[in-house]
């Protein structure tokens, strides 16, 4: 194999064949094609697309390179989840436990946060003592004990992937939509679940503006697991608004709390109940509604004993920040917007995220909404606030919160259901 064929190929639009994929992950996996040559590869992919056959074995191709997961030593059905991510997306954390609570192993590997959309494992390391890092058999006593372990996937999973994921950040290559399926499926794959639901974020707070884009990466993913023998069903859901109330770390993590104490704002258990539905459903699992789990506390005693089984003290306070401010509506009538990626880049700019991957984050930043779109405001009223350790971060996060919220005298918010489809 020639790495300049197999880029000359898809430069002009061949479908590559299995061998030809199979070599240049491996190669690339191993050095011997350069950067630059997998950089035009990956570009000729983003041109020119790939066919179902290519992607699934691109998927395939990539999962070879690392080990894969194995829990069949569990007495529970595996289920995961996985979002595209969004602004106060924090579905996760009430969702695995409550699961766990209802009969499924939940193995979930996630990650962190990266410019506007938050990282689980940020949230969840505001939490005094808890782990993301866990070694292969802690996860299984982990799961054997609670039902439910939340960490960082380990070096040995799909290892193709992490190199490319970096390679496509830098040479403008991230929107392929099969790059991307394959990305997020081999994880997926490799991780050993036995069924996966998807929540593909659209609009203004997600990496899929419009529902057409997010359907056609849903309907990609789908196919992949199909594939590959994984029950898999998507969702396409609203990220045009933030997710909840609260958007930063530690301020996620309360408001998940909240919901796992069977309160917290509307939409957040909505979704945690559909998906939650959605992975007993997959799994083959029945007898126990996700909302009598949150009702009876059993949800929330999995909370607690995974907490713990990861070295945090679900007991401990939280994190806060040493400043706050306060943005107040600038008029009466009704909230008619509040736009996902103008308060996600405002959270980001007060601390809560990362430019880079290295970068620290502060737990406490972040914003709290005190008004979703509908309410009704005064004028004068606390719409935001911003939550920040360092006072000098708060111009930069009202500039971009410049245009990111709307009160009109009358109207109604032009708003995406919060669950806009199924794809299975």
């Amino acid at each position: 194999m020639d790495a300049i064929d197999v880029i000359r190929a898809k430069r002009d639009g061949a479908e590559l064949t299995p061998a030809q994929i199979d070599w240049a992950v491996d190669a690339y996996t191993r050095g011997a094609i350069a950067e630059e040559q997998m950089s035009a590869l990956a570009m000729a992919i983003l041109l020119n697309g790939m066919t179902r056959p290519e992607v699934a074995r691109w998927t395939e191709a990539m999962i070879r390179s690392g080990e894969r997961m194995d829990w069949s030593a569990l007495s529970r059905p595996t289920a995961d989840k996985h979002s595209t991510g969004g602004v106060g997306d924090k579905i996760t954390l009430p969702l695995a436990p409550l699961v766990a609570a209802c009969g499924a192993a939940v193995p979930q590997l996630s990650g962190r946060g990266l410019g506007h959309t938050g990282g689980t494992l940020d949230k969840l390391e505001s939490i005094p003592g808890w782990r993301a890092s866990l070694s292969n058999e802690e996860m299984l006593d982990v799961l054997r004990s609670t039902g439910a372990v939340i960490c960082a996937a380990g070096a040995g999973l799909a290892p193709a992937d992490r190199k490319l994921y970096a390679l496509r950040d830098v040479t403008g290559t991230v929107e392929s939509i099969p790059l991307i399926a394959s990305s997020i499926m081999s994880k997926k794959i490799a991780e050993g679940t036995g069924s996966l639901v998807l929540d593909v974020k659209v609009g203004s707070g997600a990496f899929m503006k419009t529902p057409e884009k997010a359907r056609e990466l849903a309907e990609t993913m789908v196919a992949i697991g199909s594939d590959h023998g994984l029950r898999t069903v998507a969702l396409l859901t609203a990220m045009d608004r933030p997710l909840g109330n609260a958007v930063g770390n530690a301020l996620e993590v309360t408001e998940s709390v909240e919901v796992l104490a069977g309160g917290g704002p509307s939409d957040v258990v909505e979704l945690t109940l559909t998906l939650a539905r959605e992975m007993l459903a997959a799994a083959g699992i029945s007898g126990k509604d996700p909302a009598d789990a949150l009702r009876d506390g059993s949800a929330m005693d999995v909370w607690r004993r995974m907490i713990a089984a990861q070295g945090g003290d679900p007991d401990a306070p939280l994190p806060t920040a040493n400043e706050t401010h306060q943005v107040f509506a600038p008029s009466s009538g009704t909230l008619t917007r509040l736009d996902a990626f103008g308060v996600g880049v405002a959270a980001w700019r007060l601390g809560a995220g990362r430019a880079r991957k290295e970068d620290p984050v502060s737990f406490g930043a972040g914003i709290t909404c005190h008004a979703r779109p509908g309410d009704e405001v005064k004028e004068g009223q606390p719409l935001l606030t911003l939550h920040a350790d360092d006072p000098s971060r708060f111009d930069r996060a009202l500039e971009s919160l410049e245009g990111a919220y709307e009160v009109e005298a009358s109207g109604a918010p032009d708003l995406l259901p919060l669950v806009i489809d199924r794809i299975a």
